[in-house]
């Protein structure tokens, strides 16, 4: 199965002459470096199966006419449901009149950068129990209790981000395309402590698709959510302070390291995401362009993602 970036469907869409539709997707793209950064497969029905690897098989060596010791690894099987996700744009056709076809194709940048928003919350706080319209996020994907989770310490409010831990983090998720996912008030942290040669002397910077800045720390991208349509940062200093014993306080943060691409965190969709224009509504006098995309988040390797929570809003310590 092929996968394809929002970028890459973008221009697809574009070669197609579809350009209302290849401009919606690259909003989305340009709204949300996480939805950006992600590849999506393409699926038939309205799920996918797959096996997520657990264990490797044990190896041994043997001599001369003896056997092998018999050895398997072990397959958890997994399924990932789809769920429809999208929104209907409208615009006035008296504001179309009145200022030209391009107000509508603002409006319509408008909800699509709202969309793009809720759904790249739901990427780290979706939740299928609460809500079964949505997908499970990294937060419900990964275990408290388990190895892919690094506590900051045990002090209400939380512990200063520290450079060891976030070694250990990125050394916690294998795969070769690696990101480190937290909000802008971590990542001011870590500007700053790029101005300490002693605290952050690994920090460097390369430029994204849109030709915006991306800052490295050691080799590995680190990204921004974008805000939710309130405002609110997906991962903001509001979790509990400890996350791994007693909680205490709520102004603690998480970020993330995930390793994206085929085999590790990716999306699905069925097809491409849908651009349609309905035209004028028959009720009211409103230009509607209907958006929808059958999406989801798959998780196919144990190691794909991993999370360093408890952290507070406090300097950078080595």
């Amino acid at each position: 199965m092929a996968y394809l970036t929002l970028l890459e469907a973008a221009k697809l869409a574009l070669a197609n002459g579809q350009t209302k539709r290849a401009g919606v997707i690259a909003t989305f793209a340009k709204a949300s470096a996480w939805l950006a950064s992600l590849p999506f497969k393409t699926i038939p029905g309205n799920s996918y199966a797959y096996n997520q690897e657990a264990a490797l098989p044990g190896i041994a060596f043997r001599g001369l006419n003896e056997a092998y010791t018999r050895s398997v690894g072990v397959i958890n099987p997994q399924a990932e449901a789809l769920r429809i996700a999208g929104g209907d744009l409208s615009v006035d056709r008296a504001l179309v009149k009145m200022m030209g076809a391009e107000v509508r194709s603002s409006h319509e940048s408008l909800k699509a950068k709202a969309l793009a928003a809720a759904i790249t919350t739901k990427m780290i706080k979706g939740d299928s129990s609460s809500d079964p319209r949505e997908f499970d996020g990294l937060q419900r994907r990964i275990s408290l209790t388990g190895t892919q989770v690094i506590s900051a310490g045990t002090t209400d409010n939380g512990d200063a981000c520290s450079l060891a831990k976030v070694d250990e983090l990125i050394d916690l998720v294998t795969g070769s395309n690696k990101q480190l996912w937290m909000n802008k008030a971590l990542r001011r942290r870590f500007t700053a402590a790029a101005r300490t040669p002693t605290v952050a002397g690994y920090i460097t910077y390369t430029l994204d698709q849109f030709g915006r800045t991306v800052m490295n720390y050691n080799g590995v991208p680190i990204v921004v959510p974008y805000e939710d349509n309130d405002g609110t940062e997906p991962l903001a200093f509001d979790e509990t302070g400890d996350i791994l014993g007693t909680p205490g306080g709520t102004s603690s943060a998480s970020m993330y390291c995930v390793s994206l691409g085929d085999g590790y965190l990716s999306g699905i969709q069925n097809g491409v995401m849908e651009v349609t224009d309905l035209g004028e509504e028959t009720t009211d006098p409103q230009l509607v362009t209907r958006v929808e995309w059958l999406i989801g988040l798959t998780v196919e390797h144990p190691r794909a993602i991993a999370r360093y929570g408890g952290i507070s809003n406090a300097a950078i310590v080595a």
